[in-house]
C-alpha cells in the first residue's frame, strides 16, 4: 500500500504542479530588508494544492522599483533580476504541459512522476522567490556614549590638542549587493529578514567607525562645531571605514545626518581661552584692546574711594610694569601690514613688487640690471672684465660696444644693441659705437 499511496501523491502533486504560478511581493516597508515572494492565489484559481516551494516552467514573476529578486533552486542562486516589470522564468526545471511543445512536455512530466515516486510522492525539489528592498534604509539612529578623540588643529597659530566630543545623529545604508546579503546574512529565511536582526551590530560597527572618520576630518583643521557642515566629506570616510565589514554583507552608500557635537565645559574654555590668544597675535587687536582696558582701568581710578589721585598712581605703577603700550603695538601692526617697497626688491611691469627671481603675480623673471660699459657673455652673465665672472670665458675682441648717440641710452647688451633705441627711438648705427 505503502507503494500505492506514494504512487498516488507522486501522480496528484505533479499534476497540481502543472499550473503556472505568478509570485509578486507587496509594498517592502524600510524595516524590512529581504522578504519571501508570494504566490497570486485568488478566489477563482484552481491551484490551490500545489507544493509551496515549486516553480513551473513558464511561471510570471513581477518585479517592482526598489526591489531585486531572485530565484534558488536548491539552495542555489539560478536567476537574478533588479529591473522593474513582469518576466516569464523558462528555465525552470519543473516542467508543465502549459509551456513549450505539448509532446515533449507530457514525456517530462511523466519522467517527473517516476522521480517523485522515488521520494514517496514528494517534489525532492525546493525552489524558491526572494525580494530585496534596495531602497534607501532610513531612520538609524545613533549616540556616542563614551567621547571620542578629536584633534583640533590650526597651523596658522600653531594650535594642536585633542577635546573629547559627544555627538549623535541619523544614518542611512542601503542593500548595494542583494547576492552577498542573501550568501553572507539572509539565507533561506521563511518570511522576511528585517533590519531589527542587524540592529545592534550595525550600530556598534557604524559607532567603531566613526572614530577613525572623525579623525580622517580633523586633518582638514576643522573645528568641532563645523562638522556639521562636513558631512559630504564624512559619509566618504565613513564608507571607506565601513566597506570590509559592511561590504562583505553587500551593504553600503551610507550618509549621516549629525548634530552639532558637544564638548566638555573644559575643552570649551580651553579652545576659547586659545582663539583669544591667537586673535592677540596681531599687535593691532592686541594695541586696541590694551587701550580699553586703560580706559576701563581710567574710569575705575576715577571712582577710587581713597580719591582719584591715588586711583591714578596705582594706573601709572601698573602701565609702567606692563612694558609695552598702545603706540608701540599701533606702530608693529603698521609695520607688518605695510606694504613692500620698490627699494626691497624689484618691481615688475604689472605693478609687484617682489624679491624673488620671479614675479609673484605674473611669474615674470626678475629684469637683468644693465651693466655700464660693459659686455654679455655667451652665458648669460653681464660683466666689465676682460673675462665673464659665471665661466670664465674672455670678452670678445672687436665687437664694438654700442651708446645712444642722442640720449644716451646703454642697452643690458652693449655688444648687441637693438635696432631702436626705446628712449628716443633713434635707429642704432655704427655712429652709436664707442
Amino acid at each position: 500500500m505503502g507503494l500505492i499511496k506514494a504512487g498516488l501523491g507522486a501522480l496528484g502533486g505533479t499534476l497540481a504542479d502543472q499550473w503556472k504560478e505568478f509570485f509578486y511581493c507587496e509594498a517592502i516597508d524600510n524595516d524590512t530588508l529581504m522578504v519571501k515572494g508570494q504566490k497570486v492565489i485568488g478566489n477563482r484559481s484552481s491551484n490551490t494544492k500545489a507544493s509551496d516551494n515549486i516553480i513551473s516552467n513558464g511561471s510570471g514573476i513581477a518585479v517592482a522599483d526598489g526591489q531585486c529578486m531572485i530565484i534558488v533552486e536548491q539552495g542555489k542562486i539560478v536567476e537574478v533580476c533588479a529591473e522593474p516589470g513582469e518576466f516569464t522564468y523558462d528555465s525552470s526545471t519543473e516542467p508543465t504541459i502549459f509551456a513549450g511543445n505539448l509532446g515533449e512536455s507530457i514525456i517530462n512530466t511523466f519522467k517527473l512522476i517516476g522521480k517523485r515516486f522515488t521520494y514517496g510522492g514528494d517534489t525532492g525539489k525546493d525552489q524558491r522567490v526572494y525580494y530585496f528592498n534596495t531602497k534607501e534604509i532610513l531612520d538609524n539612529k545613533f549616540g556616542t556614549q563614551t567621547p571620542i578623540t578629536f584633534r583640533v588643529v590650526d597651523s596658522r597659530i600653531n594650535f594642536d590638542v585633542d577635546v573629547s566630543l559627544r555627538c549623535n545623529g541619523v544614518y542611512t545604508f542601503r542593500l548595494v549587493d542583494p547576492l552577498k546579503f542573501y550568501t553572507k546574512v539572509g539565507g533561506n529565511v521563511t518570511e522576511s529578514y528585517s533590519k531589527e536582526t542587524l540592529r545592534d551590530t550595525m550600530k556598534t560597527e557604524f559607532l567603531s567607525a566613526l572614530g577613525p572618520a572623525l579623525a580622517k576630518l580633523s586633518n582638514l583643521e576643522l573645528r568641532p562645531n563645523q562638522i556639521p557642515a562636513h558631512t559630504s566629506e564624512l559619509e566618504v570616510f565613513l564608507n571607506e571605514e565601513l566597506a570590509g565589514e559592511w561590504g562583505e554583507r553587500g551593504i553600503g552608500d551610507v550618509k549621516v545626518a549629525i548634530n552639532p557635537p558637544s564638548l566638555t565645559d573644559e575643552d570649551q574654555q580651553m579652545l576659547k581661552d586659545a582663539q583669544k590668544a591667537a586673535m592677540y597675535r596681531d599687535p593691532t587687536i592686541a594695541g586696541a584692546t590694551l587701550v580699553g582696558a586703560q580706559a576701563d582701568a581710567m574710569r575705575a581710578a576715577a571712582s577710587n574711594s581713597a580719591g582719584a589721585m591715588t586711583g591714578f598712581m596705582g594706573m601709572g605703577m601698573a602701565m609702567n610694569q606692563g612694558g609695552v603700550n598702545a603706540q608701540n603695538l599701533f606702530a608693529m601692526g603698521q609695520q607688518q601690514t605695510a606694504p613692500a617697497s620698490a627699494a626691497d626688491g624689484w618691481e615688475c611691469a604689472c605693478g609687484a613688487v617682489n624679491k624673488g627671481n620671479f614675479c609673484a603675480e605674473c611669474g615674470a623673471k626678475k629684469p637683468e640690471a644693465p651693466v655700464a660699459d660693459g659686455w654679455k657673455c655667451s652665458c648669460g652673465a653681464l660683466n666689465k672684465g676682460k673675462f665673464c665672472a659665471e665661466c670664465g670665458a674672455k670678452k670678445p675682441v672687436g665687437a664694438p660696444l654700442y651708446r645712444c648717440d642722442k640720449c644716451g641710452f646703454e642697452p643690458a647688451d652693449p655688444t648687441n644693441p637693438p635696432k631702436f633705441c626705446p628712449e628716443c627711438g633713434d635707429r642704432f648705427d655704427e655712429n652709436d659705437a664707442k
